[in-house]
Parts: C-alpha cells; structure tokens; sequence
C-alpha cells in the first residue's frame, strides 16, 4: 500500500539506520514514537493500543514544553529530538567536546552526518502528521500537539536554545556537523554540558546516579560581606584547580551562620565558565566514592565533590571510607577531582577525654589509645587546606549588617541600621553573617510592604521594633 504508510515505513528505515546516534531515539518517548509508526505500517488488532500509545506520547511531549522556560524549536516532537540530540553521549560528542573537528576520525565524521539526515527524516513524522493517521486507524479524534505553549520565556536565550533553532530551521541537518561539533568544544556534552550542579542520589532500587540541579543557588561571591580574608585561600586553591593546575582538598570548619556553606556554592557562580561543575554528596554515601568518580576521570570539566556540615559521631564509621577517598586508596584520584568540606568540627570526628588518658582508665580497654587518636586526626589531616570561620564579634557583625543593607539600597542612617540590627541578634540567632542576612530580609520586606500599601515616602519606624510574638 502506498500514501500515508509509505511515509512511516521510510521513518522506520531511518531511526533503524542510526549508528552513532541510536541513542537519540532510545528514551521513552522515542520508543513511544516508534510503537506508534510500527501500528501505522501494520495496523493493529487492537487499535485501542494504538490510541494509548498516541495519549501517552502526547502527555510526555506536553511536560515538557508546557513547563519550559524557552519555546519550543520547531514542533513538540522536533524539539524533542534536538534537546536529545544535544544531550546524548556518543563516541562523536565525546570526542568533539575534547579535540578539534579536523581530529575526528573521517569514518565517524561520516556517520554522524548520514545520522543527522536520517534524524531529520524522523522529526517530519510530527504530530499534524500523527495525529490524523491514529485518528483513522482509531476511530478517534486525537488532538495533535501543536498548540504547546511554554510555561513562560526568559529574555536571553541560551546557547542550547540557540543550536536547536538553528538546526530546526536547516534544511539538511546533515551539513551542520561541524557546527554540532564546535558546539560540543564550547558548551560540553551530556548531563555535564546540560547542568552545572548535581547531587548523588540513591533511587528505588538502592543503586546511586548523578542527578542534574536546574536551579542551583544563585549566590555569588559578591553577595557575601565580610570573611574575605578567610575566603582567599578557598579561592586561590580553586583558581588553581579550574586552571588544570594542581589543588588541594579543603575543608571550611567553624561556627555555624558564618558562610562556610555559601562560599563553596558561590564559587560555582564564578568559575562554572571554565568548567567547574558542583557536585553535592551526603556524608551517607560517601561510601560509593568509586562510583561517584567512575563517570568524571577523563572529562574535561572540574568537579568539586562538596560535602556539607559533615562530622562523624564514635560509631559512625563512614568516616573511614572518606579517608581512603582522599588519600590511600588503591585507586587514586582523579586530577578533575577535589572535595570540598564543611564541618563545625576541625577534627570532624568526636573525640572525648578518654582518647587522652592512660590505658584501661575508667573502663577502657584500647591498649594503643594513642593510635586511636591518631586515627581520628589523620582524617582533618588529609585536607590540604583548612579554613577557619569563626563568630564574629559584635563589630564585626554590625559591620556586616550595615553594609548589607548598603547593598540593597536600604536607605536608613547607619546608626540606625546598626541599632536595629543589635536588637535583631538578641532576639534571634545570635551574631553571625546569617543572623545578618535574615536582619536585612526582615528589613527589605518592611519596606516593600510599606511601599506596596502606597506609603513609598514613610520609612520604617525609627521606635523599638515590635518584638515576634508581642502584640
């Protein structure tokens, strides 16, 4: 039979044809996509499979344009197969991000674009075309998919946005390999070009994988005030590191509110251009080190395994693991690896005046209790870098609170900021940068509040701030 069928059976002919790219097509929806050309070429027995097959293509297509922030390139479908494209991982994306184009080898610069043309083949197969074909077989009335609206659009447009527009709007796909490959050198390929924060999750089944981060906290290092001197090692170090030169493990231990915490996270916002990448891992699983490097030696991006407020009761014994991740293990670490650490312990594993005393004292039996202590100090000691935040004093923290408001264009007299933020601190948290930040907060949210009731003109109060809970 000829016509419509035709059509699909050549659609079929091309995603069997992929080599290089197979993998653009090996998701949910491409399989969805491809149980539904194989009911149009032969339809089925049971057309009511077709008709589900068709909804739930439809409700995964609609996911993701409806709920992302950039319109779609092309139709639903078309874009779909771009954003797989740029994502997938194959021997011509890896090798692209790495090396120039003209140091891919001819046979797979060959493949890669005869499977650019047969993915082109592909995305004519949309949903104005689908739609009334499933209808036919179905006895239905399908919707076709072509009325998506994204949930809303930013005004910049990102590098990823761009290439897939540009690919949808050229007429051979198969001429832009040299383009996909420069975007590969520029952009990275995979979840690491796609995301630049991650964290180490254990799924259902017990087994761990990286999971991307679409919004990382935005903190920056110019959003934090004071604890400069103790943040220039931390930078130092990690210029060193993004610049593929040697660098040390580091570990910010202190007190608690004082940024140990925002300063690892902001340096993602300043060097997540020279290829630094986040990764955020639970003191739980630090026992899955090897996993969690296993997909990062070779890459070209940096990573930072980040471990935060970590410390490790007497029992605990994951602390043991982390040793051996930093230093001792038979398989060493990655140059593009480092892991960053904060603790409110310097030692971060308890230790107790018992460890100190003479053996078989008050019941304790460790014949070698120094080697017992020596143990729990070695971990510190594998940081190559330790950084101490401390509370500051009441200065300090005034200081930090005035320039802060400063900074959000509160415009109160700086006695008066100061006033207000001592009376905030007694009936807080306490002295330190968070106590600080929650100070100006409260204060920027008065004055919007009072602007929003229209009284832009009135500051707030300069009388004793209603303490919470009072009336």
């Amino acid at each position: 039979m000829t016509g419509p069928r035709s059509v699909y059976d050549e659609a079929r002919a091309a995603a069997a044809s992929l080599g290089v790219l197979r993998g653009v097509l090996d998701d949910d929806v491409g399989r969805l996509w491809l149980d539904l050309l194989e009911g149009l070429a032969a339809p089925p027995s049971d057309p009511s499979r077709l008709a589900a097959s068709y909804g739930r293509l439809f409700a995964a297509l609609a996911a993701e344009i409806e709920l992302a922030s950039e319109p779609p390139a092309g139709d639903a479908w078309q874009h779909h197969l771009l954003r797989r494209l740029l994502d997938d991982e194959n021997p011509f994306s890896r090798k692209a991000e790495r090396v120039p184009v003209s140091a891919i080898g001819p046979a797979l610069l060959a493949q890669t674009r005869a499977d650019l043309s047969a993915l082109q083949r592909c995305a004519r197969i949309d949903g104005a075309l689908l739609a009334p074909a499933v209808g036919r077989v179905t006895g239905t009335d399908p919707v076709a998919w072509e009325g998506f609206r994204p949930l809303e659009t930013s005004g910049a447009r990102s590098a990823r946005s761009l290439m897939m527009e540009r690919v949808a709007g050229t007429r051979d796909w198969g001429a832009l390999v040299r383009d996909l490959a420069a975007y590969f050198a520029a952009n990275g390929v995979g979840i690491f070009g796609r995301y630049r924060a991650f964290r180490w999750v254990h799924r259902g089944d017990g087994e761990g994988c990286l999971e991307g981060v679409p919004n990382p906290d935005p903190v920056r290092l110019s959003d934090l005030v004071g604890y400069d001197l103790e943040r220039r090692p931390v930078l130092d170090n990690t210029r060193q590191f993004v610049s593929g030169m040697p660098a040390n493990n580091v570990l910010l231990y202190g007190d608690r509110g004082t940024g140990k915490s925002s300063t690892v996270k902001a340096l993602l916002s300043e060097f997540h251009t020279e290829g630094l990448r986040l990764i955020e891992v639970s003191k739980e699983h630090l026992g899955a080190y090897s996993k969690i490097i296993a997909p990062l030696a070779g890459r070209r991006e940096r990573f930072i395994l980040f471990v935060d407020d970590l410390s490790f009761e007497e029992h605990e014994t994951q602390y043991k693991a982390l040793k051996a991740a930093l230093e001792g293990s038979l398989e060493p670490r990655p140059d593009n690896v480092v892991l960053y650490a904060t603790s409110n312990r310097r030692h971060l594993v308890r230790e107790r005046f018992s460890d100190r005393r003479g053996p078989a004292t008050d019941g304790d039996d460790d014949v070698h209790l120094d080697e017992t202590v020596q143990e729990k100090l070695s971990l510190a000691d594998r940081f190559g870098v330790h950084v101490p935040f401390l509370l500051p004093d009441q200065d300090r923290y005034l200081d930090i609170a005035e320039k802060l408001a400063a900074r959000y264009g509160i415009r109160l007299p700086a006695p008066e900021v100061r006033r207000r933020a001592r009376l905030w601190s007694q009936w807080h948290n306490g002295q330190s940068c968070r106590t600080a930040r929650q100070f100006v907060d409260s204060l920027r949210g008065e004055i919007a509040l009072a602007a929003e009731d229209g009284d832009r003109s009135r500051a707030p109060r300069k009388g004793r701030a209603r303490r919470p809970g009072r009336r």
